[in-house]
């Protein structure tokens, strides 16, 4: 199986419960809480490990709650390059409301990382070996520069390594700048980088041609929520349509279709395949509650479920 490596920038504790009403003023009684290893290269890598795959988690972590982090991938056995940092790892809220499962979902802000430290990160990546996939993905915390995943591009170029990024912002102008193997916008991060407010489905082909055309990204698969995924290349546009699923949460769904993507590519499945399969593990992961990501079992059942169109 190919080598696998996702870089996080900003890693989180994710902590999700409920409440029988959200209601101001109360003293809310809420359930048990689930505590899990967040943040988007994090969650790629656990769930290609779901999946039956393996890959190496590149990330920093700081403080008792970057302790605790550390031992939740270890208890998923998730192979782990960490970067020490002096500020704590943060911590994410998920509530739902039982009254009306509606989900509340509160961001906290991103652990600010040194020059020294997000080198490090950078660094760890730079000197390992045998790499085919590199992913980036996620938000970057404060202290780190834009151009950071324009410099993986780079580094990934002069180790043939497949680059994969799944951000936004300038972070995402500045990785398509350079060039990368596969960019996996949305709907809203295609809009951005075509310079637009907002593009609707039928302009989506058009413009990720454009940006391949430009030596943005050799592939793209853009994400449409329920309506799936287009997939992109120089030659050829599909577009791949999920069954219809009781969704329970959508938290997870974006990271686990990436690690769908690449866990198929790397066992030399095609392109088609490989997106059609990330879109099975996308919607396996909403048949779930709270930030729990996909399960083999329903990615696999809903993989010959998935409508396929030119």
């Amino acid at each position: 199986m190919a080598s696998i490596i996702t870089i996080t920038f900003s890693p989180c504790i994710d902590k999700s419960t409920s409440v029988p009403a959200l209601m101001p003023e109360k003293k809310l009684k809420c359930a048990e809480p689930k505590l899990e290893p967040g943040g988007g290269g994090i969650n790629i890598t656990r769930a290609i490990k779901k999946l039956g795959g393996e890959s190496t988690a590149v990330f920093p972590s700081g403080g008792y709650t970057g302790k605790y982090f550390n031992h939740l991938l270890e208890k998923e056995n998730i192979d782990s390059v960490i970067i020490d940092t002096a500020n704590e790892t943060r911590e994410n809220i998920i509530v739902v409301d039982e009254s009306t499962n509606n989900q509340y979902r509160f961001g906290m802000p991103g652990t600010v990382l040194t020059d020294t430290e997000w080198k490090k990160c950078l660094d760890a990546v730079e000197t390992m070996n045998d790499m085919e996939f590199i992913i980036a993905s996620g938000s970057l915390p404060p202290g780190v520069p834009d151009g950071i995943y324009a410099s993986l591009a780079k580094a990934a170029k002069l180790k043939n390594a497949k680059f994969i990024v799944d951000t936004s912002g300038e972070a995402l102008k500045q990785a398509a700048a350079e060039g990368v193997y596969m960019l996996k916008p949305n709907m809203g991060e295609l809009s951005f980088l075509a310079g637009k407010k907002e593009i609707q489905p039928g302009e989506v082909r058009t413009i990720a041609r454009t940006i391949i055309d430009s030596g943005g990204c050799e592939v793209m698969v853009v994400s449409m929520g329920a309506d799936g995924a287009m997939l992109v290349t120089a030659g050829t546009a599909e577009t791949f349509i999920p069954p219809a699923v009781e969704r329970k949460s959508t938290v997870g769904a974006g990271d686990s279709m990436v690690a769908g993507i690449v866990f198929y590519l790397s066992l030399g499945k095609s392109l088609p395949e490989a997106v059609r399969y990330g879109v099975a593990c996308g919607t396996a992961a909403t048949l779930n509650a709270g930030t729990e990501l996909c399960k083999k079992a329903d990615a696999d059942r809903l993989y010959t479920l998935v409508q396929q169109y030119s």
